[in-house]
């Protein structure tokens, strides 16, 4: 049996903050304002993975309330977001994302984040899709902000 979940996530930049995407520090002069890392890739892959198997979403587990998980590595909430899978009976068939982000580009990062997805997930680079749009200038998101949007295909384990 296959499961499927959506997510999306979007922070607004500012400055004095790292830009942290996919796991992965980008040089950047502004980051994004979140409770963690801020993340938005990887928390909406986290979304898109909890949902396919009906766990909710990240706030759920990861509340922003707990200070636990003040300015933690996405990855590592990532990591737990598989443990709960796993546990639940499922494995990771693919992932596809988008992230709407005017500047940095992303494309000199790309093969890195598809590779720190697929280490934690434990699945194939080639099972792991990361893309990248800009807003074309059209409202905040892009300039003001940063968002993602992801996609989860779950198998039960047999």
């Amino acid at each position: 049996m296959f499961r499927v979940g959506i997510g999306y996530d979007i922070h607004r930049l500012v400055a004095g903050r790292k830009l942290i995407l996919g796991g992965l520090y980008i040089p950047f002069k502004k980051g994004l304002y979140a409770h963690s890392d801020g993340d938005v890739l990887l928390h909406a892959l986290c979304d898109a993975l909890l949902g396919a198997v009906g766990l909710g979403d990240i706030g759920i587990h990861f509340p922003n309330t707990d200070t636990r998980y003040k300015n933690i590595s996405s990855l590592k909430l990532l990591e737990a977001v598989k443990s709960k899978i796993s546990k639940a009976g499922y494995t990771v068939s693919n992932v596809d994302s988008v992230l709407i982000a005017d500047r940095p580009k992303i494309g000199p990062y790309r093969s890195t984040i598809i590779r720190n997805i697929s280490v934690v997930l434990k699945i194939k680079p080639a099972q792991v899709n990361v893309k990248a749009t800009t807003s074309e200038g059209v409202g905040p998101v892009g300039s003001k902000a940063i968002a993602s949007y992801a996609v989860a295909l779950l198998e039960r384990k047999r």
